[in-house]
């Protein structure tokens, strides 16, 4: 294989794994927490409208960002109330979610669609993006994705390293236990899916803004979904999150790999292979056994009420 068409393939990798990326960076952190929230994809439609529609009006692609973010966080909100202090079923609160921040986006953004944006441009660091085969893919990148590595680095390092990693998963893994600690149960668990729709928000901004800088509706394709069932690949451990990222990333550019090698696969049945991935991911999630075997924290998904 030609080494630039490697070069190529893995500079698409990594941007095609990015969003993929900072949503289930935000779920790990959620899951870890014990709360399951299944509504990644219409938080993330909802952040990329609102960046895309404040970054067009303002000028200001980094404000976009951030309002991205805050309208994540706003839909993370509402789950919260719901399945957390109302004690709802969180696997129906996160489908509700998903599918209220589908047609939300799409009803916002409905005179928005198609219309032109200079969003983020690569940024190509002197002499490390020229280093052969890797240096395109790590250092040849968008602003976006140069923070997706920053925020990879310190989810990592919060929870391996520090004692704010060991209270979100003593509260995913035993909440009585952490409550009887004097651990604040509710607020660790809001915080967490405050942080997961930022990121999911994120996520979002980056599709709009710097992926491919418009407005589409469900421009997300199912990533939301995918990054449920990365976080299960993953087995929820972060060094494994990143790796997933990047090879479903891989997988999702697969049919335009084999154009250019020439192979005569169809493309239909290689864009399909990653949300084949996820579906069978998502039903052996179903499995308590299964779910115990890879590592999952065991309140996951489960309600809980101090004093119950």
């Amino acid at each position: 294989m030609d080494i630039d068409l490697l070069s190529n393939i893995l500079y698409a990798m990594v941007r095609c794994g990015t969003p993929l990326l900072l949503v289930a960076l935000g779920e790990l952190i959620c899951e870890k927490s014990g709360v399951l929230n299944l509504g990644q994809e219409g938080m993330m439609l909802f952040g990329a409208v609102v960046g895309f529609i404040v970054a067009l009006n303002s000028g200001q692609l980094w404000l976009g960002v951030l309002l991205a973010m805050a309208a994540g966080m706003l839909l993370s909100a509402l789950f919260a109330l719901v399945a957390l202090v109302f004690n709802a079923n969180q696997v129906a609160t996160g489908l509700a979610l998903s599918i209220f921040g589908v047609g939300l986006s799409s009803f916002v953004g409905a005179a928005w669609v198609g219309k032109p944006l200079a969003g983020f441009e690569p940024l190509a660091l002197p002499l490390l993006s020229e280093i052969p085969l890797i240096g395109r893919m790590l250092f040849a990148q968008d602003p976006l994705v140069y923070l997706s590595f920053v925020l990879f680095a310190l989810v990592a390092w919060v929870i391996l390293k520090s004692r704010v990693g060991l209270i979100i998963q003593a509260v995913g893994e035993n909440p009585d236990a952490a409550s009887a600690m004097g651990l604040p149960v509710l607020r660790v668990r809001t915080l967490a899916v405050l942080f997961g729709g930022a990121m999911a928000g994120l996520a979002g901004a980056y599709l709009s803004l710097a992926y491919t800088p418009m407005w589409a509706e469900n421009m997300s394709a199912g990533r939301g979904w995918i990054a449920l069932a990365l976080v299960v690949f993953a087995s929820w451990r972060v060094w494994r999150l990143l790796l997933g990222a990047y090879l479903f990333g891989l997988a999702s550019i697969l049919h335009l790999v084999a154009q250019g090698l020439g192979l005569a696969i169809p493309a239909n049945l290689l864009a399909m292979l990653p949300y084949a991935a996820t579906i069978l991911v998502l039903v052996l999630l179903s499995r308590d056994a299964l779910r115990t075997r890879l590592y999952a924290p065991v309140s996951l998904g489960q309600p809980w009420q101090a004093g119950h």
